[in-house]
């Protein structure tokens, strides 16, 4: 449901918001302190639970409980220093309400993710991933990228950075799933409201309204330590800091009156579980003259499907028949659009003998064709692809992560691990914060994560954005080019070395090292 925001800028730092009617305030930052940890009941909202007299606030408010806010909730869950917080969950979505029952027998859901080595071990650090090693779930340890035209190809091995995988692809709602039942089995004081967000209010800090460390929430309210939210079920409650991690149409964002830049793409996204008749164990990518088409293995003898295309392809290859689609499908992946890409290409490694020994020719790596698709398994959803940045991440008691903070285009499969990678960085600094005795809603601190993961971010942005520009353009001379780079990430050791380190989710530039 679309709803609109007026804002309206009044004297001095405050601003006022509308959305339903009610408003909310929001002002520079002001020093405060924190205060001894709430005690709340870590029972989950059952029913229309309002606040009245001095209720005790919330330390976090975490707005939006899918896979990156409930990743944020297990991090502070399993940290010494912070699994004392009292944490409010809000979300109106069934996932929560109603934990789903996941069956190894039904065929994956075509919702993945293709998790990084770097997220598998935040998700060991929190005593996650063990749950999710109880479902279904595909390690692959080689990928092959090539493009239509058949001048360029390079492939990926694990071991050529020492590592034992380049990553995993798991359903979303396996991932999200083992978050929760690792909270579940902390004494987390955490709870859970189904509903949704409807005004947020920041009062500005007041020099002249003494609060001691008996002060009611109220006061504490008044005197801008707290942020207050008001819920569609008529709950109100408080928070010292609002986490938004609501996803591309922030309400939080919205709310916070963060400012975005960013475009959409003239591109959709078709996904689906298509079978096998053999296993698949690696990952495969194709850049096609519309967009790239990727096989990811899930596991069972099923993969997982993320085609890039125009949008009135996009609703083509939805709903044709499915026999039409599994043909388009290998087609796509096979002598469809152009040739093969011939492993023995006159003077491939020749091209690059002035870097003598950085150019290593690596055994088993001769072109591969991915293995056919004999059946769709699963619906053809769509979806439009998008890039936004938010200019700030943070101010007082409000930060965002996740994609409430950056969308990115699908063709490495970064979006997530982007957003997990934000929401254990702020449980780390919220941590820190406490370590000193900071008020976790102070923007000096918040604003310690936000330096920290825009640059991330925005290097990976930059990059995915520039793939996805290279290959919207059909064009001789620049064809070479790409099939230039292909070869320099395929034959020279050191780039190819940092390429893999990068994308497996190590903070360095895929640069010569």
């Amino acid at each position: 449901m679309n709803r609109v925001i007026a804002r309206k800028v009044v004297p001095a730092n405050n601003q006022i918001f509308k959305l339903s009617r009610k408003k909310f305030f929001s002002d520079e930052a002001a020093k405060a302190s924190t205060s001894a940890a709430s005690s709340q009941s870590n029972q989950e909202s059952d029913g229309n639970l309002s606040f009245t007299g001095n209720v005790q606030p919330y330390d976090i408010a975490i707005v939006g409980g899918g896979m990156v806010g409930m990743a944020l909730a297990c991090s502070l869950a399993t940290t010494p220093l912070t699994k004392h917080l009292s944490v409010a969950i809000i979300d109106s979505s069934p996932a929560l309400a109603n934990k789903p029952c996941i069956k190894r027998e039904d065929p994956p859901d075509p919702r993945v993710s293709t998790v990084t080595p770097a997220t598998i071990s935040f998700f060991k650090d929190t005593g996650a991933w063990q749950y999710v090693q109880q479902h279904r779930h595909a390690y692959f340890d080689k990928m092959q990228v090539w493009d239509y035209t058949g001048l360029g190809y390079t492939k990926y091995d694990a071991r050529d950075v020492d590592k034992e995988v380049l990553g995993c692809v798991v359903e979303n709602k396996v991932l999200h799933s083992s978050l929760l039942s690792r909270i579940e089995d902390t004494d987390f004081q955490k709870k859970i409201y189904h509903s949704r967000l409807t005004s947020m209010s920041l009062n500005p800090s007041s020099s002249s309204i003494v609060v001691d460390s008996t002060a009611s929430t109220e006061a504490s309210y008044a005197r801008g330590r707290l942020a207050k939210l008001e819920l569609s079920d008529g709950n109100s409650l408080y928070a010292k800091l609002v986490v938004g991690s609501d996803g591309g149409k922030s309400q939080v964002r919205e709310l916070a009156g963060f400012k975005t830049t960013g475009w959409k793409y003239s591109q959709n996204a078709v996904i689906c579980t298509v079978e096998h008749s053999v296993e698949n164990y690696s990952a495969w990518q194709r850049f096609l003259p519309a967009g790239p088409i990727a096989l990811l293995p899930i596991g069972d003898k099923f993969s997982n499907i993320v085609w890039t295309m125009n949008p009135e392809e996009s609703s083509d290859f939805k709903s044709m028949k499915e026999d039409d689609f599994v043909k388009a499908v290998n087609h796509a992946l096979d002598y469809g659009y152009g040739p093969h890409h011939k492993s023995s290409l006159p003077g491939s490694a020749g091209m690059f003998s002035w870097l003598g020994g950085n150019v290593t020719i690596f055994a088993n790596e001769s072109f591969e064709i991915p293995p056919k698709v004999v059946k769709l398994a699963s619906e053809r959803m769509a979806f439009p692809l998008s890039l936004m940045h938010a200019n700030e991440y943070a101010s007082k008691r409000v930060v965002l992560i996740g994609d409430a903070a950056h969308t990115v285009h699908p063709l490495a499969g970064q979006g997530v691990n982007l957003g997990f990678g934000d929401a254990f960085a702020l449980s780390r600094i919220i941590a820190e914060g406490i370590a000193v005795g900071m008020d976790i809603g102070e923007v000096s601190l918040l604003k310690k994560y936000e330096a920290e993961r825009k640059l991330a971010n925005m290097t990976m942005m930059a990059i995915l954005d520039g793939f996805q520009k290279a290959y919207s353009v059909d064009f001789g001379p620049l064809n070479i080019l790409r099939a230039a780079a292909f070869h320099g990430a395929h034959f020279i050791s050191p780039l190819k070395r940092s390429i893999i380190s990068y994308a497996s989710g190590e903070q360095r530039l895929p640069l010569f090292s």
